[in-house]
């Protein structure tokens, strides 16, 4: 037999397997859990998938190691590794679908995530062996095989309930809020003329043109403090809420596991928030677009105030900053909307 017809014979069970990994990649993306009438053990879900995770970073590391240098693997050879991953893969998948909705919607989304990106780890590295030539091994392969290898690792670090989910995507928001409050502060501090030097010199006093396109007037520097303001609130909402939620949150109870749900739901609307009304404050400044995200902003945190303070995370201890964040936004809502009316 011709190498030649050795390649295209073994390319026959990749090519099916990759088109088995993405059809099952494409339904866990979109898949159902399997609800159980019975007692969940979440304990024994943990400890199935990281089993079935490590196992298919064995089979990968097989598959790389097949394909790594000559002879190549008999079509025969080929069809058993392929039908090994492709019972690792199904494994995964459905240890998966164990993980019911009862146990939080926010878990599963996170377990999903994981879980789809080791199958598109696989199919990747499935691609970049048919791809490349078939007796070498490439560092594209190297690559694949060492995403697979880490995709397969971040199961154990996951997080193990639905309080801990929660946690993950509130803390996720907050770095996000800060970063975009710290880069509008750091473009105040550095927002320097830069015709200083030239209006000493040479205009006499004259503004250069177009100066007031490229930065921020007096006014406008007026109607961004009120907007940091609402910025640093949702900063603070968010921290407060991860204290709260450390401190109080349970998911011993179909309730409260949803009221944790709609929690992490509804914050993760507070970075596109921040960032839109970050975006419209820089110069030319159009106080309708900043009074619109502004207002859009403050009614979208004090929504999440009143359902924290329905909730079960919120104690005796945490009414009182719920209160002072809710009047805070009330406050720089109604400053920036002052200080967008005034006349320069």
């Amino acid at each position: 037999m011709s190498a030649d017809n050795s390649v295209g014979n073994v390319s026959v069970p990749l090519r099916n397997l990759l088109n088995s990994i993405q059809c099952i990649r494409d339904r866990v993306r979109d898949g159902e859990s399997n609800e159980s009438d019975g007692a969940f053990n979440l304990s024994n879900f943990w400890d199935t998938l990281n089993q079935a995770a490590k196992a298919m970073s064995q089979e990968a590391t097989k598959l790389s190691l097949a394909f790594s240098k000559p002879p190549l693997p008999s079509q025969q050879d080929g069809e058993k590794l392929a039908e090994s991953i492709t019972k690792s893969v199904l494994t995964l998948s459905t240890v998966f679908y164990w993980l019911p909705k009862s146990q939080g919607i926010s878990l599963r989304q996170q377990v999903r995530d994981a879980t789809v990106e080791v199958l598109e780890g696989v199919a990747q590295l499935v691609e970049v062996i048919l791809s490349s030539p078939l007796q070498s091994l490439t560092q594209e392969q190297l690559t694949s095989t060492g995403s697979v290898w880490s995709t397969c690792s971040q199961f154990a670090q996951l997080p193990k309930d639905n309080k801990a989910a929660v946690l993950v995507v509130l803390s996720a928001q907050m770095g996000v809020v800060k970063d975009a409050l710290e880069e509008i502060e750091q473009a105040l501090s550095e927002a320097q003329d830069p015709f200083n030097d030239i209006l000493d010199d040479d205009l006499d006093g004259e503004e250069p043109q177009g100066n007031q396109d490229t930065h921020w007037s007096d006014k406008d520097r007026r109607v961004i403090s009120p907007c940091q303001g609402l910025m640093k609130a949702s900063v603070a909402c968010l921290r407060k809420l991860m204290s709260a939620v450390k401190a109080n949150g349970d998911v011993t109870t179909p309730q409260n596991l949803s009221q944790l749900d709609d929690l992490a739901c509804i914050t993760k609307e507070i970075s596109p928030g921040v960032d839109d009304l970050a975006l419209c404050l820089y110069p030319p400044m159009d106080y309708s677009g900043v009074e619109n995200n502004v207002s859009k902003l403050a009614a979208l945190l004090k929504k999440i105030l009143e359902i924290i303070r329905s909730s079960h995370v919120c104690g005796e201890s945490e009414v009182t900053w719920v209160q002072f964040l809710d009047g805070a936004v009330d406050h720089n809502l109604q400053k920036a909307r002052d200080h967008i009316q005034q006349d320069s």
